[in-house]
C-alpha cells in the first residue's frame, strides 16, 4: 500500500498521536509520500523522524500512484485536500486534530483502532457531490469546484441584491448580506449557521440560503442538484466577495455567476462503525441533557 499524507500545522499536544500514526504506517510497511509544506512543519516544529519518504507538492505527483490520502487536521484541511485530489478518484481519510470535524471524523483517541479497521478494509467509500463555478472572467480557473458551498457576500455595511435564476427561470431577488449555495456535504457548514436545513449526503440536492435577509419571509430552499443556477449581482458597491469553500476573491458587480453540479465526485472513506446520523448526534450533541 502507498498513501499520501496532507495536513496543516497543529498544536504540540497532538505530537504523541502523530508519532503513533507514523509508527503504525511503519509497522504495516506502508509507502509514504507527504505534502511538502506539511513535511517541513513536521521536521521543523515537531522534530519528528520521518526517515526516507517521498515528497509531493502538486496533484499531478500523486494521481494514479497512491491508494488513499490521509488528511491530518479539521474539515478545512479536507477542503484543502480536495484541491489536491481533484478528479483523480483518490479516497480521502480525515483524522481530526481540531474540535468539531464532520468530515474529519476520526478523533485522535481513535487513531489506532481506525487504522486497524482501514488495513482490514472495514470501511466503505462515500462519493460526495461538488459544485462548479463558471464566470465570464474565469474566476478560480485553476480549480473552480467546491465540496461545501459557493457564496457571494457584501464588502461593506450596505446589503446587496442577488437575482437568482434556476434553469433560466427567475426565482427571487435576495436583499441580504449575501447568499450561499450549498451541497449536502456543506449543509452542516456555513449554510447551517445561517439557518439552512441539514440534508443527507446522498440526497441529490442543493440548498440556497440567504445571509441576514432584509425580507424575513424569505427562507432557504432545497432544489435538485440537476438544476443550473445563475446569479446576477446588483448594488451601489462595485465589488463583492466570492468564495468557494475557504477560497475567496474580490469580484466586480458586472460578473454573472453560473453554478452547476460538477462532472465528478470526491471519495471519502467512512469506517463501518460510523454513520451520518451517528455523527450528527455526536457532533451536534442531539439528545444530550446536561441535567442528567
Amino acid at each position: 500500500m502507498k498513501v499520501a499524507i496532507f495536513g496543516r500545522n497543529f498544536d504540540k499536544g497532538f505530537k504523541d498521536y502523530i508519532e503513533l500514526f507514523f509508527q503504525i504506517l511503519k509497522e504495516k510497511k506502508v509507502e509514504i509520500t507527504i505534502y511538502k509544506k506539511f513535511y517541513d512543519f513536521l521536521e521543523r516544529e515537531i522534530k519528528l523522524n520521518t526517515e526516507t519518504i517521498d515528497i509531493f507538492s502538486k496533484h499531478e505527483q500523486i494521481r494514479g500512484k497512491i491508494d488513499m490520502l490521509f488528511s491530518i487536521g479539521g474539515d478545512g484541511t479536507i477542503l484543502d485536500a480536495v484541491t489536491i485530489v481533484r478528479d483523480s478518484g483518490i479516497p480521502i481519510v480525515g483524522i481530526n486534530t481540531g474540535k468539531l470535524g464532520f468530515l474529519a471524523s476520526i478523533a485522535k483517541e481513535e487513531i489506532e483502532s481506525a487504522m486497524n479497521d482501514i488495513f482490514l478494509k472495514e470501511y466503505s467509500i462515500e462519493e460526495r457531490t461538488l459544485l462548479r463555478l463558471e464566470t465570464s472572467s474565469g474566476l478560480f480557473k485553476d480549480f473552480p469546484y467546491s465540496l461545501n458551498e459557493i457564496s457571494v457576500q457584501k464588502v461593506d455595511s450596505a446589503m446587496i441584491t442577488v437575482h437568482v435564476y434556476i434553469n433560466d427561470e427567475f426565482l427571487n431577488s435576495y436583499w441580504a448580506d449575501g447568499l450561499i449555495i450549498s451541497t449536502p456535504t456543506g449543509s452542516t457548514a456555513y449554510s447551517l449557521s445561517v439557518g439552512g436545513p441539514i440534508i443527507t449526503p446522498q440526497s441529490g440536492n442543493f440548498i440556497i440560503s440567504q445571509i441576514s435577509p432584509h425580507n424575513l419571509t424569505v427562507r432557504p430552499i432545497v432544489i435538485p442538484d440537476s438544476a443550473k443556477l445563475k446569479l446576477k449581482l446588483e448594488d451601489r458597491s462595485l465589488n463583492y466577495i466570492a468564495s468557494i469553500d475557504h477560497r475567496s476573491i474580490m469580484i466586480k458587480n458586472t460578473e454573472e455567476i453560473n453554478i452547476s453540479k460538477a462532472n465528478f465526485k470526491v471519495k471519502l472513506i467512512k469506517l463501518n462503525n460510523t454513520s451520518f446520523y451517528k455523527t450528527l448526534r455526536n457532533k451536534l450533541m442531539w439528545g444530550i441533557d446536561k441535567r442528567n
